[in-house]
């Protein structure tokens, strides 16, 4: 931290609170309704002090209201694309990573552990109800201190050493949340493309709680609804991550105008959105999203005919040639964007292997070493990538304030010759007739590398790999199976190898949790046990017990315990180390481009980004509330 109290209003050059130069322009699409008396007009259904996005200082023009964007997706579960591309977060990131309030006003973090939160003044729910501090005392007392809605108590990312906050309310527009000792994820978590919840639209939500509302209208309601008890009713309704319940109030750009099934979803634009730029035109600038569904083979063959306006699900870079000669017949542009990932395309060695002589090898670092000496990366980025990723061991990015060229080039050479001296020191030093390598009981070395079968070009490098592996004596078979039933056997230690995508957010800050780093998940297929020993509170799973884990769990609490930016750089650094020492995972190149496809009349849309689910929420953290149809300029 910069100082022991912090006000992180101050924090984001780039997304300092602009100065609002005119009145609020009320949207053309609201004017009937304004008229009528249906709707409030626009300067009473934004906050007293909304949130000014200065479009010059993101290199952006001012745009103009309406207009429709269509988006193609792949099935009915992908519209929780809206509320990630949303991002209406209490804090968010911007392009820079850097944290700024968002529908909060101002956020004061006092010593790391004591954070009040101040919300803007007359902010209203989509459906007109203030935004006030009861939404978050509802949450607090009447979901995670409800034993039924929440038998576990309050979520995991709010306990430091088994311990929660205290929470208060100060004012109507004001909470705080107070630990004994720092807790410098708690905001970092409110950013997440998928957030720590911490209040709902209580106005809405209270008639589906008995606290508030009768038994017999609740049954009435579950019988409505089709579902089993009242918390499975609230769960449903309240569901915010899966906008399917088109009364839910939201505080997104786009409120769901559609119930599912449908084969086309309708988002239409909030009438109280918090953002304005400069000009005082209320965001988000489109009127409507469509989510129109179509099957997953196709979207980029409809991408290329132009029957998406926005469009980045669906699409490879293989697909990259066919979209760019789309250019030359369609009005659409296509651009190259960065995947923020530690590797496109990672193998995972299961340390936690049942098999006791495999888990040996498998544990041992020299034999990790040794395949990842055996990839050759120049290859596999020349052969699919025509060279323009990045061969590089599972690390963070460039673009990463905590990048070190030597963690991307540790064992990350192609150097046969030197696999083969590590091979031979993790105790494979004897071969068949064939010159195969032998497992200390006499067993082959042969590896099944299990995927789920979701990209092809999982399969084409693998193929690559499979011969440079072959040539220093280790033989590879891959094997498809259901994702679910990969964890299971990963779980049960039936799995030698699988493959992923390594670091999921490649392009962290200091003030991010290094949770990836150290066994914290079951889903991390690399020591899946471990994970579940973190994830469950000890409750299940198994401790790590290879001594440099042991070392990322104990500097992963050091961390959680930091009260300095400084001090979690440090950590940070002595973690990243730890892991390119170790690899934990085999990387093979990372910074791959992947296309994004818009119409060429929409503005606003950077040519180049990092286009990731974590940390930038895919286009969320690069506003699309701030795209605009140039065709109505």
């Amino acid at each position: 931290m910069i100082s022991r109290r912090r006000t992180l209003a101050l924090m984001g050059a780039a997304f300092l609170p602009g100065t609002l130069r005119a009145a609020p322009q009320e949207p053309e699409v609201f004017a009937a309704d304004v008229a009528a008396g249906r709707l409030p007009p626009v300067n009473e259904r934004l906050p007293k002090v909304p949130r000014v996005i200065d479009m010059g200082s993101l290199g952006r023009t001012p745009g103009v209201q309406g207009g429709t964007v269509r988006t193609l997706i792949g099935g009915q579960r992908d519209i929780r694309i809206m509320p990630i591309n949303g991002y209406a977060r209490l804090v968010g990131y911007g392009p820079d990573l850097v944290l700024q309030p968002d529908i909060l006003e101002s956020c004061e973090v006092e010593e790391g552990r004591i954070f009040t939160f101040r919300l803007r003044e007359g902010h209203r729910w989509s459906d007109g109800n203030p935004l006030t501090s009861e939404d978050f005392r509802f949450v607090w007392e009447d979901v995670y201190h409800d034993e039924e809605l929440s038998p576990g108590g309050i979520p995991a990312e709010m306990l430091v050493a088994g311990d929660g906050p205290t929470f208060e309310v100060l004012d109507e527009v004001t909470v705080r949340y107070a630990w004994a000792t720092p807790v410098p994820d708690f905001l970092p978590n409110l950013a997440k493309p998928s957030p720590l919840k911490l209040f709902l639209p209580s106005v809405y939500m209270k008639q589906f709680h008995p606290a508030y509302q009768t038994a017999e209208k609740l049954e009435e309601y579950i019988e409505q609804f089709r579902v089993d008890d009242w918390t499975s009713l609230f769960q449903k309704q309240s569901r915010q991550n899966r906008p399917e319940n088109p009364d839910l109030p939201t505080t997104e750009p786009w409120r769901p105008r559609t119930s599912p099934p449908a084969e086309q979803f309708v988002f239409e634009r909030n009438p109280y959105f918090h953002r304005v730029d400069e000009a005082g035109t209320q965001l988000p600038y489109i009127d409507r999203v469509l989510l129109n569904i179509s099957s997953s083979e196709i979207i980029p063959a409809k991408a290329a005919t132009g029957e998406a306006d926005l469009q980045y699900m669906g699409l490879s870079f293989n697909d990259y040639t066919l979209l760019k000669r789309a250019e030359r017949v369609q009005p659409v542009k296509v651009d190259l964007w960065k995947q923020p990932q530690g590797s496109k395309m990672a193998l995972l060695p299961n340390l936690n292997c049942a098999d006791p002589v495999w888990r040996a090898v498998l544990q041992d670092a020299n034999f990790r070493r040794g395949l990842s000496l055996a990839v050759d990366r120049e290859e596999i980025n020349k052969a699919l990538f025509f060279g323009l990723a990045r061969e590089s061991a599972d690390t963070v990015l460039p673009e990463s304030p905590l990048y070190r060229e030597e963690y991307a080039s540790a064992y990350a050479a192609f150097d046969p010759e030197k696999a083969n001296a590590l091979l031979d020191l993790a105790g494979l030093d004897k071969r068949d007739r064939f010159g195969m390598r032998k497992l200390p009981d006499g067993r082959p070395v042969q590896i099944v590398v299990e995927s789920a079968g979701e990209s092809t070009l999982e399969t084409d490098i693998l193929e690559l790999i499979h011969d440079t592996f072959f040539d220093v004596g280790v033989a590879i078979y891959t094997r498809t199976s259901q994702r679910e039933l990969l964890r299971s056997r990963a779980m049960g230690g039936g799995l030698l190898m699988s493959v992923g995508i390594g670091l999921d957010n490649a392009v962290p800050t200091a003030d991010m949790p290094p949770l990836e780093l150290a066994p914290t998940d079951d889903a991390q297929l690399q020591w899946p046990n471990w994970g579940m020993f973190f994830m469950s509170a000890e409750s299940s799973g198994v401790p790590p017990d290879l001594a440099p884990v042991v070392d990322l769990m104990q500097l992963l609490r050091q961390w959680r315990r930091s009260a300095s930016t400084d001090e979690r750089a440090e950590i940070w650094h002595r973690m990243l180390a730890i892991r390119a020492d170790q690899v934990f995972t085999i990387g093979t190149v990372n910074g791959a481009l992947a296309p994004l496809v818009r119409a060429d009349w929409l503005k606003n849309v950077p040519d180049e980004g990092l286009l990731g689910y974590d940390p930038t929420s895919y286009l969320g953290a690069y506003m699309p509330d701030t795209f605009w149809d140039g065709r109505r300029g």
